[in-house]
């Protein structure tokens, strides 16, 4: 048992690890199982595997049905929810204090899934579904774009869920393999926050995980590569508007620039920024803004907006000017102490909630084994300053014209 900066972490013999942190001032906790694989972790013939995991993990165990899962979170006034992203998959719920050890076995017989065989046709269909839904989003679409053509032949390229033909094809034997091969203490982490006793957690998780076998972690990753030059469009006549993007080379989320980088996406194209100043409240697109899309080994700088197709040129343009002025002139301590304020706001009011403090833990303990307390992601925005803005725009400059993405009923750039 360990205790560092206000976190608490044991971990059980057959290598499941539980990280605690206590927040005595609440009457509830959250509770979770990170599970340390996504679609990049997926071969191509498996793509979408891990989100349909996801989905059968509430479908069935040895100890329960679909209708129970589901009457055992309700009974316990849970709010629960799981989802799956590139890089890992999230099971979690938020309890009374005094359900806390209901709402941990419920989660954990959920990881030890029977996978139903009666179930796996019909949550075929769930899915397919789900793409098909996926595919009349231009906000999805274009997403997935900018993936494949970033990433192409890496295990980033293909979509979360998976494409139709991946999905049609895969079998519940397929499926069990990797759920068998993914999902096992060693590949996990318990995570708990709120008014708990590491003691008692840590106890918890032997009587309800203690007997689990463990088994090899998930086959290394393969690090991507992207040249952030060129265009990359499609065209897609049922949408009524453009999207249009530029990109840039960004922090990962192993980067220690990341919080800057989000600063400075912040200032660019988040909330009473430069692009709603300059680009919406000018008329030229009505949903403009710019963020850092990141994994643990790489990230880019994304500003993006959607238009009138005849309008995609002043877009692109508009928000290359912001983007050049930013690069060159660096920003004003005003926009810094704005975006510093806000941003600490939300830090120290989500950080009151367990639900909302185990959502933020997630991707630290993934990509860095361990999180960050609310006062330390205070402290770094604290040394933030336009200098400091400058500094960064040095190491990550917002130069040239970057990679251009295009999706819509218009073909451009031609």
């Amino acid at each position: 048992m360990t205790q560092s900066n206000g976190f608490h972490e044991h971990t059980l013999k057959n290598g499941l690890r539980i990280i605690v942190e206590t927040m005595p001032h609440v009457r509830s906790a959250a509770a979770g199982f990170l599970v340390r694989t996504g679609a990049r972790d997926e071969t191509p013939e498996l793509a979408g595997v891990s989100h349909f995991v996801e989905h059968m993990c509430f479908k069935g165990t040895a100890k329960r049905g679909w209708e129970q899962i589901t009457r055992d979170f309700d009974d316990m006034g849970s709010t629960y929810n799981a989802y799956t992203s590139k890089e890992r998959t999230v099971y979690f719920g938020w309890v009374r204090v005094e359900d806390l050890e209901r709402q941990i076995e419920l989660l954990a017989d959920m990881m030890q899934s029977t996978m139903p065989t009666e179930e796996f046709d019909m949550e075929k269909n769930v899915i397919l579904e789900e793409i098909a839904m996926s595919d009349d989003s231009l906000e999805r679409k274009v997403y997935d774009l900018l993936h494949e053509r970033l990433y192409p032949g890496h295990p980033l390229s293909w979509p979360v869920l998976g494409t139709t033909a991946s999905i049609t094809a895969l079998s519940r034997d397929s499926l069990h393999g990797y759920f068998v091969d993914r999902y096992h203490p060693r590949n996990m982490v318990l995570i708990v926050t709120g008014a708990v006793e590491p003691k008692a957690v840590y106890d918890m998780a032997q009587r309800i995980c203690g007997d689990w076998t463990p088994a090899e972690p998930r086959p290394a990753r393969t690090t991507p590569t992207s040249a952030l030059t060129g265009i990359h469009k499609g065209v897609v006549d049922r949408f009524q508007r453009q999207a249009v993007g530029v990109l840039y080379p960004a922090p990962s989320a192993a980067d220690e620039d990341r919080d800057i980088g989000d600063l400075v996406a912040s200032i660019l194209g988040g909330r009473n920024s430069r692009f709603f100043w300059n680009i919406i409240q000018t008329g030229i697109a009505a949903n403009v803004a710019a963020g850092r899309l990141d994994y643990c080994d790489a990230g880019l700088m994304l500003a993006f907006g959607f238009t009138e197709p005849d309008r995609a040129d002043e877009l692109l343009d508009a928000m290359r000017g912001q983007i050049k002025k930013l690069q060159d002139e660096g920003v004003t301590d005003d926009e810094v102490q704005r975006v510093r304020n806000r941003v600490a706001t939300s830090l120290a009011s989500e950080g009151e909630a367990p639900y909302y403090r185990f959502s933020q833990m997630i991707q630290e303990i993934d990509v860095f084994g361990v999180p960050r307390t609310v006062e330390e992601r205070l402290a770094v925005l604290e040394k933030a300053t336009p200098a400091v803005v400058r500094e960064y725009l040095a190491r990550w400059p917002l130069q040239g014209d970057g990679a251009v993405i295009s999706l819509g009923p218009r073909d451009w750039p031609v």
